[in-house]
């Protein structure tokens, strides 16, 4: 790919004409840095990039995902079916499957530096915070399998998120979306009885209940946003998780009917 000049041309040019040979020095150096970013972004949004990116989020999402099982001293039946469920909803073919599983055992194994795999990840994934965040509710899901998350497994949570450079209220804001959105799975908010709360269905878009209209609508939307098939192929989800990433916004759009039935003006 070729290094792009336009930026230090144009300003240099806008800073020869407002400020002289002073103007031009300043304005070309401005125009250096506005190239830069410019080719870092052409990069990033390679095909070429984008198939590293599916690469590395395939890969650790499995090698976290056995971390992740392992971390309590055991790997409970509910955990390997829940893997088992995220592997046939990819609906991965022969070899694909072997790979998930040779990479769930040595995610699994006592010598694994879990360290080293998110610091390859977020290298790949670059400024793409949504990656790491779509990734770390894959791995909530999991924790969440065997009826709730453990200590050891919220730790090893807290010490993913943090190599990911996510802070600890960020991950705690995931993991309560993500209880509350387990509430709503497949259910239909016209005729379900009351399973879930209204409390559930605010958690779930990630606002308070005294939340305005317009507030609920913007994480409404948002968090619709943040699950578009398109847009989570387009930053290099791979096409084989998507359906995930389709389900939970089933669960977004269930709680928002919750909410939108109690408030007149959103009916």
């Amino acid at each position: 790919m070729k290094y792009p000049f336009f930026g230090k041309i144009i300003a240099g040019l806008i800073g020869l004409a407002a400020g002289g040979l002073p103007g031009l020095v300043f304005g070309a150096l401005l125009g250096h840095l506005f190239d830069r970013a410019l080719l870092k972004a052409l990069r990033f949004g390679s095909p070429e990039n984008i198939e590293r990116i599916r690469r590395s989020f395939f890969e650790t999402t499995f090698l976290l995902s056995g971390y992740l099982a392992k971390v309590d001293g055991r790997i409970s039946k509910s955990e390997i079916d829940h893997t088992e469920q995220i592997i046939a909803q990819m609906a991965l073919d022969a070899q694909q499957r072997k790979r998930a599983i040779e990479l769930f055992h040595r995610g699994a194994a006592s010598d694994f530096q879990m360290e080293q795999a998110v610091a390859a990840f977020v290298a790949v994934c670059g400024p793409q915070r949504q990656l790491q965040q779509t990734l770390l509710l894959f791995l909530i899901t999991l924790a969440q399998a065997d009826q709730g998350i453990e200590v050891s497994e919220h730790a090893a949570l807290v010490r993913i998120a943090s190599v990911m450079g996510l802070a600890a209220a960020q991950l705690e804001q995931l993991l309560r979306m993500a209880r509350a959105q387990e509430h709503f799975q497949q259910q239909d908010p016209r005729t379900a009885p009351g399973s879930s709360t209204l409390e559930e269905a605010y958690a779930a878009l990630g606002v308070n209940s005294n939340a305005s209209d317009r507030d609920v609508k913007h994480a409404y939307r948002k968090r619709m946003s943040e699950n578009h098939p398109d847009k989570l192929i387009a930053k290099g989800v791979p096409q084989e998780m998507i359906e995930l990433a389709t389900a939970r916004s089933q669960e977004i759009q269930n709680a928002y009917e919750m909410i939108r039935k109690t408030r007149p003006a959103m009916r």
